[in-house]
Order: C-alpha cells, then structure tokens, then sequence
C-alpha cells in the first residue's frame, strides 16, 4: 500500500508531499491545476523514460520519492529478498529526473535500475488510463487476474509441481545424452581398468619390487662384499673379533695405572658384542642371496609394464593404484547412466502425461473462470455508460510438447466499446476514458483480487456524464474496500465518494505558474464538490447539492 509521495521540481510543482491510507482517495482541481501529475510521478517511479521537460523551470532536477507499506505484498516482499534490497516491511522508491536528460533511481535507498525499479512497481501498484502504464494491458497480468479471480492457486501448484517434473527429468536426459555415445566410452575404460587390474599397483607393492630389482641387479656384488666381510669377521688370529680381544687384554694389564682405561674396556667389550651380531646378520643376509637371471629378467618386465601404463595414464607410478580406482568409479557411474537413460523414456512420458492432465484441468477451471468474468465485467460496462458493450476472455493453446509452470493456455483479454462491433485486444483499444472505465470494470468484477495492493485510475470518468459518473463511483469505492484505489476525477459524484480527498491548484507567483496540492476536510470537501458543480461561481445550490453527494455517499451501502 502506498503510505507517502514527495514530489520536488516536478512540471509545475515545487514541492508537495501526501499521505494516502486505505479506501479510495481522489484528486481533483480546475483544468491545467496538474491534477494528473500524481499519476505522471508514479509512473516515473514505476521505470518509465523520461525526457528533461519534466524538472520544473529552472531547477537542476526533479526529485520523485514514494514509501510502501509490504504487509500485505508477499510477492514484492520475495522480490526484494531475491534482489537483495530488503529491508523489513517497508519499501521506498526514489527517482532522480535532470534537467540535461539523465536519471537515477534508488531502491531502499540502494541504486537500482529502471528496469528493477520497473519490475519492483509492477507489483505494488497499477496505474490504469495511460496505454504505457496499464498492468492489465500484460497478457501475463491477465493470465494471473483469472487465475485469481477462479481461485485456481491449488491447479496451479500441481501443473507448476508437474512441469518442474517433467523438465528435471528432460534436463538429466539431455544430460546423459550430452555424454556422447557412453556404450563406446564404457567399452573404452573398461579395456583401460582391466590393464591396470592385472598389474599389482599398491604403492607398498611398487616399492617392495623396486627394492627387489634392485638387489638382484647386484647380486653379484652383494655377494662378494658379504663372503668379504664374512672372512674378516671370521675366528682366525687376524680377524677383527680376535684383534678386539687382544686390544681388552693388553689394556687390562694397564687399568691398575690409569682407571680410565676401564671405559675403554668397557667399550671395546660393547664393539665385541656388536661384531659378533653384525656377523650374525651379515650370514642371514649372505643365506639370502641368490643369483637368478629369471627373476631378475621377471622383475625388469614388470617394472618395464608399470613405466610404460604410467606414460599412458600421464600419471606416476605411485599413482597408478588412484587412477585405476577412478576408472572403476567412472565406469560404475557410466554403466548406471546407459542402463538410467533406457528406462528415463517411460518416466519422461509418465511425466508429460501427468502435466497434459492437471494442464486439463486448470484449462477447464479457466474456462469456466473466463466466462462467470466475462458476463460479470459485460454487465459491469454497460452500467458504466457503454450500453452494447461486451467484454470476453479467449484462452489460446501454448505447444504441450514442453513444461509449462503456466499451463497449456493464454489469455487474451477482448473487448467491444458498442454493439455489432467485434472484439478486440484490450490493448488495442484507442480511447483512454473507455480504456479506463473497462479497466473499472474487470477490476470491480475481479473484487481486486490481482495481487497488486494500489490502483490508480486517471480520468476513469472522462466522457461520461451525471448518472454513470454516480456509478463510477460507487464502483470505484466499492473496489477501494478490497484494494488502495487513486482517482483522479473532474466530477463531483465521483469525488463524492472518496474516502480521502485532495485538491490539486494552481497559482502564479514570482512570473512562475505553480501547483500546489492540499488534503481537503470535511468543509474544504464541500467546498470543492460545490465548485465542480456549479463552476466559478460557487451559489448555495450548489453547495447544497455537494452536502447531498457526500451525505449520500456516506448513506450507501457497502459494495
């Protein structure tokens, strides 16, 4: 809901700020006052281009600022969480006019672009007169005004429901698919896995044969260096077990003199016992040895086999175990594919058929919507001056070969201003007035059940005279009981009805023509109906006639 619109250098208008509540507020004033200037700076508010003629004369720009309520507006509330411009229940928009063509616009006091600023407005308010302007003009409005109006919102969760289950099935189908042919792929890797399957590749493993090679390699050398070293660690006089002892001796004779001698015996003593475990080991050692050209040509081979997988995978050794595991997951996962992707057919059908089915019936649901709205807006028009009028909602076939959250249909709203003419679109519909006054009409018949919580109506009256005008407005405060409903009107009877009532004038002051907009009371209300009744000269009977419009007003029944 609108709650205030600041308007700064704007056309005409210096400054002026309003304030606007619940129900219906009009705005009327004398020809040329600028009443229609409101309705010009929601539009600017709401993303429209605009042109330097629009900052008053003299000034450097024009500055246009508009607060919402969100309370009742969960769709705008989700856009700006989407957007990132939330900020609690509240929404301010901001728009920036220069005087050398450029313009800004602010979102919650974050920059923002006319096409956000466009896309936030669409869902807090419809200004209907202006072809530009007219939410209902959007085929995509309309679709949703009936889906409104039919309570469809169950039928449209399942077709939504059912449309997000057929296209995520078509999206992992065109997924696999997008694979390229998987039967040669698998064929591939599964040549490639069982390679590496024959091959012991376990890092321990690898190191385990690299040592092995490694000692066959030198078995020969190994050899002779063990019998060596086996010889001087041998039990003759020479060796080196034999020398140790006779070094323990010769300094034990010596202790007496020199105690520290003792720590070197008990060293030596230490040397002894090493020796002898080093003997021990080396003839394991010795025992293990074998020269064996076979093995050794065995083991050249496999690690001949491993160099060469690994140049083939472009992987190291050491990382050929990894690289075989990776193989038998991608295979796993591809033989899954080849066997999901054949049986994906069936449920891709199951799934078109059961949208073709809710599809139907939101389809049948629309229709039935589409003609208890168009009779009630028929009706409607005709009690708005426009006798021979009809108004009808065609609903076109879209393609069922793909999902559509919408369903399986469009609206198209048509109307005829008189009778014997055929229908035509609604947004090709010429005049203004007949535009608005069946704009009236389709919203009244609607109750305001479109999700949009403001409605403006520019000279919805034009054209028309005394008697429509008092249904107009009954019409216009019967819909400002569901919605936010601004008029702006030059008859009395319209502006009778209002809950709120604003007085636009003008006035020259300093040699510049300027606006000015004020809020009337109960008196000034009086006062202004008189004058639209009776002109410039304001006599009793015209007042006594605006007492009775809004005494009347007051009296009549709720819509």
């Amino acid at each position: 809901m609108l709650k205030r619109l600041s308007i700064k250098d704007f056309a005409v208008v210096s400054a002026t700020e309003l304030e606007f509540g619940r129900g219906l507020t009009v705005v009327s004033g004398e020809t040329g006052a600028g009443k229609s200037l409101i309705v010009d700076a929601l539009g600017f508010l709401s993303g429209l281009r605009a042109d330097s003629g629009v900052v008053r004369h003299g000034a450097q720009r024009a500055e246009l600022d508009a607060e919402f309520d969100l309370a009742d507006s969960a769709a705008a509330l989700k856009w700006l969480r989407e957007q990132e411009f939330d900020d609690g229940q509240a929404c301010q928009l901001r728009r920036t006019l220069r005087a050398d063509g450029g313009s800004r616009a602010w979102i919650n006091g974050r920059p923002a672009t006319l096409s956000q600023l466009g896309a936030l407005a669409a869902l807090l308010v419809e200004i209907h007169g202006q072809h530009e302007h007219q939410a209902l003009l959007s085929r995509g409005s309309q679709l949703a005004l009936l889906d409104a109006f039919g309570r469809h919102e169950a039928e449209l969760a399942t077709v939504a429901g059912a449309a997000r289950a057929w296209s995520s099935l078509l999206h992992e189908r065109g997924r696999l698919n997008a694979a390229g042919d998987v039967s040669d792929r698998i064929d591939f890797l599964t040549h490639q896995h069982a390679e590496l399957e024959r091959e012991e590749l376990e890092p321990e493993a690898i190191e385990e044969l690299v040592a092995g090679h490694r000692r066959q390699a030198h078995a020969t050398d190994l050899v002779g260096a063990c019998d060596a070293a086996l010889e001087r660690l041998g039990g003759d006089a020479d060796a080196l077990p034999a020398v140790v002892q006779q070094l323990r001796g010769l300094l034990a004779r010596m202790q007496a003199h020199e105690p520290r001698l003792a720590e070197v015996d008990s060293m030596l003593e230490g040397a002894a016992i090493q020796l002898d475990e080093a003997a021990v080991l080396l003839d394991r050692v010795r025992a293990d040895l074998d020269i064996d050209p076979d093995r050794l040509q065995e083991q050249e081979h496999r690690l001949s086999r491993l160099h060469e997988l690994s140049r083939k995978h472009r992987v190291p050794p050491e990382d050929l175990a990894a690289q075989r595991d990776a193989l038998a997951a991608e295979l796993e996962t591809l033989v899954g594919s080849a066997k999901r992707l054949s049986g994906l057919e069936g449920e891709i059908d199951a799934a078109a058929a059961a949208w073709r089915t809710a599809a139907a019936r939101l389809g049948k649901a629309r229709a039935k919507a589409a003609a208890a709205l168009g009779k009630a807006t028929t009706a409607l028009i005709a009690e708005l001056g426009m006798g021979g009028g009809r108004f009808e909602i065609a609903l076109e076939p879209t393609a069922a070969d793909a999902p559509d959250a919408q369903g399986a249909e469009r609206a198209e709203f048509l109307v005829t201003a008189n009778a014997g003419q055929p229908p035509r679109p609604l947004r090709k519909v010429a005049s203004g007035g007949e535009l608005s006054r069946i704009s009236l009409a389709i919203e009244v018949a609607a109750l305001g059940m479109d999700a949009v919580q403001t409605m403006v109506f520019d000279e919805v009256d034009s054209g028309i005279g005394g008697g429509v005008a008092g249904i107009v407005g009954r019409k216009l405060r019967d819909l400002g009981s569901k919605r936010q409903v601004l008029c702006v009107t030059h008859l009395p009877q319209v502006a009778a009805q209002g809950h709120a009532h604003y007085r636009v004038s003008k006035a020259e002051s300093a040699g510049m023509t300027q606006s000015s907009v004020r809020l009337l009371d109960d008196a000034g209300r009086q006062e202004e109906l008189a004058r639209m009744l009776g002109g410039i000269e304001v006599s009793r009977e015209a007042r006594a006639a605006a007492r009775r419009l809004l005494r009347e007003a007051d009296e009549a029944p709720a819509g």
